[in-house]
């Protein structure tokens, strides 16, 4: 099996709502870039990047990236340097994708997925059993609430909690009086058994000002307290005064990132995305150098479609120490019937079959491949 070709998509998927965080206001979710491979024998693999322009780490260690980039690197950069590659050498193809260029971590990322999917059809395998087999059968979903008005914010978490959410992310970082407030009200509301986080997106200024208000939040129970402010030296003097386990996101992008968190004492867990360090192939160094360093870690994204979600708990499945509850959508097509809150963040997918929620967890797909089948007409109808 060889590479031959590869098609990008731009869409626009419809959201439930708008979904903003501290580093990411006024830019709407749902602009993603899709990744169709096709091989010289007919199988087709899927990748996605949910690229966005002003996702990055500290001090412009990263860079943001937008769908209009990804096509463009991997049309003129990517794909000339892997076509004739067999899409199942995957370390092949993640050095001739770095020799074409540096950097663009989730056009790479998209081509790496596709290039998993093909593989596993091909094999008739899951991209899990690709990855070295599956600990779990799927990932508890946090559903995250985004940056809302406090009101809405509660009446949200409490119809996720109604239909079976077990975790409740908040996103903080722009009000600090909210964000205590928040988290106060929202214990009140959903009880001691239900899981709280929060995320301020490296939105506090100041380490005092993220020990503060971390403190206050830790009154009320926190899961653990995520990028509350930027670059890892910050990360550690907040980590070394409040009692709350940190977690690394902005900050985690990269192997040596998790040996320097690991140093500096900066992190007790980090969010693995598939996207971040570059597609699964690069994700799994991770998250084993994660586990060997004694550290957990959610599945982090940013709210895909069907298509990168089922790459995501692909990834959360095989990992042993993927064990905290993850942002991985509910992914369903219009009319599946499924949750309409607790995990749900888009009105329709470009999959066919909706992705199963029991329990709080949401299963990976078990076919060859990502086990997903994408609708073309959903591909042309939210075409961007």
């Amino acid at each position: 099996m060889k590479i031959a070709d590869a098609v990008v998509h731009l869409v626009h998927l419809p959201s439930r709502r708008d979904h903003n965080w501290a580093s990411k206001m006024n830019s709407p979710i749902g602009y993603h870039a899709i990744v169709e491979l096709v091989t010289d024998d007919g199988v087709t693999g899927w990748g996605e990047a949910p690229a966005g322009a002003t996702w990055g780490g500290a001090a412009m260690r990263y860079y943001g990236e937008t769908p209009q980039t990804v096509a463009h690197v991997l049309t003129d950069y990517l794909l000339p340097a892997v076509r004739g590659l067999d899409p199942l050498d995957i370390a092949l193809v993640h050095r001739a994708m770095d020799r074409a260029i540096k950097g663009h971590p989730y056009a790479k990322a998209a081509l790496d997925m596709a290039c998993y999917d093909a593989a596993g059809k091909g094999l008739g395998v899951s991209v899990a059993d690709l990855l070295g087999g599956r600990f779990r059968d799927g990932i508890e979903v946090a559903h995250s609430l985004g940056i809302m008005e406090l009101g809405a914010a509660l009446a949200e978490a409490e119809k996720a909690v109604a239909e079976g959410a077990r975790t409740i992310k908040c996103k903080t970082g722009i009000d600090p009086v909210y964000d205590v407030a928040l988290v106060r009200e929202l214990r009140a509301l959903v009880g001691d058994d239900v899981k709280i986080r929060v995320d301020a997106n490296e939105g506090y200024t100041t380490v005092d000002q993220a020990v503060r208000i971390t403190l206050q939040q830790e009154e009320y129970d926190l899961l653990l307290c995520e990028q509350p402010v930027a670059g890892t030296a910050a990360l550690a003097r907040v980590a070394a005064r409040i009692s709350a386990p940190v977690m690394a996101d902005e900050s985690a992008w990269t192997v040596p990132d998790i040996l320097e968190l690991d140093a500096a004492d900066a992190a007790a867990c980090f969010s693995c995305y598939v996207t971040k360090p570059g597609g699964l192939y690069r994700a799994r160094r991770q998250a084993e150098i994660g586990e060997s360093l004694g550290m957990t870690y959610d599945i982090g994204g940013s709210i895909e479609t069907g298509i990168g979600n089922a790459a995501n708990l692909a990834l959360g499945v095989s990992m042993p120490n993927a064990v905290l509850p993850s942002v991985c959508p509910v992914s369903q097509p219009a009319g599946s019937g499924g949750p309409t809150v607790a995990g749900v963040y888009y009105l329709d997918d470009l999959i066919t079959e909706p992705f199963v929620f029991v329990d709080g967890v949401v299963q990976a797909p078990t076919g060859p491949g990502l086990g997903i089948e994408v609708d073309r007409a959903k591909l042309a109808r939210y075409a961007a």
